[in-house]
């Protein structure tokens, strides 16, 4: 197999023309992005050019928060984790005078931001553990049932991005193994990514706290502790993706600079036609517009270095029919 850099990968896929009919990806508007992503695809796929890749090699691999479904004004499930506060709070007098869950019992945002990584670690450890991982996925379930988004009053998983929904559908029509990695805790997203995404939950990466076997009125169960196991974010992302996975992917999508070693890992060094790509927050609109200044989903050395690495930068703006599921 012959050996491309990324940016001739993509030169080479975005001269070759995209068939008009039989669309693969109704939702995305005709353009660049569109056909670097369908010449990918067929360049890996047919067995008559030597960039084939072996059905077994086609790994592709997906951030969740801001790539798959809506992250702005914050992350799900840190939205999850304030309302455990609050829901926990009558068993916990003492938060309201400590830190920091008296900021999110007084909705001081501002306070509670300043808490940093450390005051959400905080969060995490006490609304996330202390159960059994059936209990969790039973919390979280009934959560994503009720909970609605601020601005569009929509259930959380209802805000998912169409096109991304059939790009995963493009590229399992064409035996590619599909995975999400995310930054988000790995059991959070596993009960119903199946159901959302038809991704199943042995191709879910992501952060996670510590567990512990136990026997519980005779039956074995698996205990949370409120110990942090593995943050899958950043520098952790190809981590996560060789200890599960045990491949390097030949794509992969994220949104920000959380997914940047994730891009750099499976596109720069590598063999072969390699994708890698940033869906660009462009549109107020439909959804929100940001970047470089993003509390939440910050795209700032990603976008310096899309061009000089040659991944694409999916302008939501501009590329994408519609943005949420009728």
């Amino acid at each position: 197999m012959k050996h491309f850099t990324p940016g001739l990968a993509v030169a080479l896929i975005l001269a070759t023309p995209v068939l008009a009919d039989n669309d693969p990806l109704p939702s995305w508007n005709d353009g660049d992005t569109k056909s670097a992503i369908i010449a990918f695809v067929e360049s890996v796929t047919d067995e008559g050019r030597d960039t084939y890749v072996d059905e077994d090699a086609r790994i592709a691999t997906f951030d969740n928060d801001g790539t798959l479904w809506v992250e702005q004004p914050m992350y799900t499930q840190l939205a999850f984790a304030l309302d455990r506060v609050k829901a926990m709070a009558g068993d916990h007098p003492e938060w309201k005078t400590t830190p920091p869950f008296q900021a999110v019992l007084e909705g001081d945002m501002k306070t509670l931001g300043e808490a940093g990584e450390k005051g959400l670690l905080k969060i995490i450890a006490a609304t996330h553990a202390g159960m059994s991982t059936g209990d969790f996925e039973q919390i979280t379930g009934d959560w994503l049932a009720d909970a609605k988004h601020p601005k569009f009053d929509k259930p959380y998983t209802e805000l998912v991005y169409q096109p991304m929904l059939e790009l995963i559908d493009y590229l399992q029509d064409n035996d590619f193994e599909t995975f999400i990695v995310s930054g988000g805790g790995i059991e959070f997203m596993r009960p119903w990514t199946e159901e959302v995404y038809d991704i199943p939950p042995q191709q879910v990466v992501g952060s996670s706290i510590t567990t512990e076997f136990k026997m519980v009125d005779g039956k074995p169960t698996l205990m949370r502790t409120n110990k942090i196991d593995f943050i899958d974010d950043k520098t952790g992302k190809p981590v996560g993706i060789n200890s599960h996975i045990g491949r390097r992917p030949i794509a992969a999508f994220g949104n920000s600079d959380g997914d940047f070693e994730m891009l750099q890992y499976t596109t720069i060094g590598a063999d072969g036609p390699r994708l890698g790509a940033f869906v660009h927050h462009t549109d107020a609109d439909r959804e929100y517009a940001y970047d470089r200044n993003a509390t939440f989903g910050k795209l700032d050395k990603g976008l310096d270095a899309a061009a000089e690495n040659g991944w694409l930068l999916i302008d939501m703006e501009q590329d994408w029919k519609t943005i949420f599921p009728e």
